[in-house]
């Protein structure tokens, strides 16, 4: 699926293997009848593996050895269907869409006429595709091989209040640099709004090493400005630059010491869109971020041709059991959902979100895991 020059695979390697089998039974949200939700896991020579089940279209584990060969699941997620409906305004792993982020007041103005979309957070505004988002349907499997896993999801026209039957696709393939490329496409049979994203949470000392944890990560985001938004979070229009604020991430902080700048703050922890790419949508991936956890070497560079990027630190997290009976806790792990900005259909000036018939929507995501064992070369000193 992912053709091209670059730092793009041609072909899915030989040694890349594929397992299915059944995770549970869900409800489909549409014809409320229950349905069996499988999970596939995609396993590298390198020991790394990825599971995603067609419940949301989750990335459910990404498991990968550490500098001393320690294998950690480094993904949240819960090992049954149940959790995941209990937990859903978590979004824990989920795919966000159709529009990601908010929408303020529930509404918009395209072409002239006014489009209402649900409001699911306190009749103010729509969050992450409303009350059924794509987090919450039962994707179909298309395609499953060693070159990877492609979900389709075909939104009828009106739901959730946004005009278009829109059909989507989502792919995840693993290479065996430990690369996860997501790609994510969309065509409709009218005008609509498309901003479809991640909602992964990651914590690359291990999923339930909680709050010390994420506090021992380091963060660097290759961003000057991030969209300035209200007390509900709803951006205000303007873009702030980042210089002397805690926002200010260009070179590597430390979370420990970051994280306590956020206590006399409304929002306690990072909640924000980091405009990425110069605020424009590229033709290929470029990184944009790299969060470091140092004493394992475990290492997480997000590459994107998106123009902006949601850091957040679960700041929302209010202990959750999650796989294996591991307490899930505020400030234990971060997202880094890529995306055009938040609430784009009421802001002409942000990059545009629309989809036209006879337009495609794509956007490219690699989440690429690395061990730089930075530590080796102190160790090396023998005369």
């Amino acid at each position: 699926p992912f053709q091209g020059e670059g730092t793009t695979p041609r072909r899915a390697e030989m040694s890349i293997t594929l397992e299915e089998e059944i995770f549970g039974l869900a409800v489909n949200p549409f014809t409320k009848s229950p349905e069996m939700v499988r999970r596939y896991t995609l396993k590298n020579s390198k020991g790394m593996t990825v599971s995603v089940i067609q419940l949301g279209a989750i990335i459910q584990s990404v498991c990968l050895p550490d500098a001393y060969k320690k294998v950690d699941d480094v993904c949240l997620g819960f090992d049954d269907i149940a959790s995941y409906l209990a937990n859903k305004g978590a979004y824990i792993g989920g795919t966000l869409g159709r529009v990601a982020n908010r929408v303020a007041n529930g509404e918009y103005t395209f072409n002239d006429t006014k489009v209402s979309v649900t409001k699911n957070i306190q009749d103010k505004f729509q969050l992450h595709g409303g009350f059924i988002g794509f987090d919450s349907v039962i994707w179909e499997v298309v395609q499953k091989s060693a070159e990877g896993v492609i979900f389709r999801h075909v939104s009828p026209h009106g739901h959730e209040g946004y005009p278009g039957k829109l059909t989507c696709l989502i792919t995840y393939q693993l290479d065996n640099e430990n690369r996860l490329w997501v790609r994510y496409e969309a065509t409709t049979d009218r005008s609509t709004m498309v901003n479809l994203s991640s909602h992964a949470y990651f914590n690359l000392a291990g999923h339930g090493s909680g709050a010390k944890g994420l506090s021992e990560h380091t963060v660097e985001i290759a961003s000057d400005q991030i969209v300035d938004t209200d007390e509900l979070q709803i951006p205000t229009g303007k873009l702030v630059d980042v210089k002397d604020t805690v926002f200010d991430l260009r070179l590597p902080v430390l979370m420990r010491d970051r994280l306590m700048q956020f206590e006399n703050r409304q929002i306690k922890g990072y909640d924000n869109c980091f405009v990425v790419n110069g605020g424009r949508v590229q033709k290929s991936v470029a990184k944009v971020a790299k969060i470091v956890h140092p004493p394992s070497c475990r290492v997480l560079e997000v590459w994107t041709d998106q123009p902006g990027m949601q850091f957040y630190t679960a700041n929302n997290l209010t202990s959750i059991v999650g796989k294996n009976c591991t307490k899930y806790e505020k400030h234990g792990s971060f997202c880094v959902e890529t995306e055009k900005f938040p609430d784009a259909m009421n802001h002409p000036e942000f990059p545009s979100i629309s989809l036209e018939p006879n337009e495609k929507y794509r956007h490219d995501v690699l989440y690429w895991f690395k061990v730089e064992e930075s530590w080796k070369c102190c160790c090396n000193n023998d005369p």
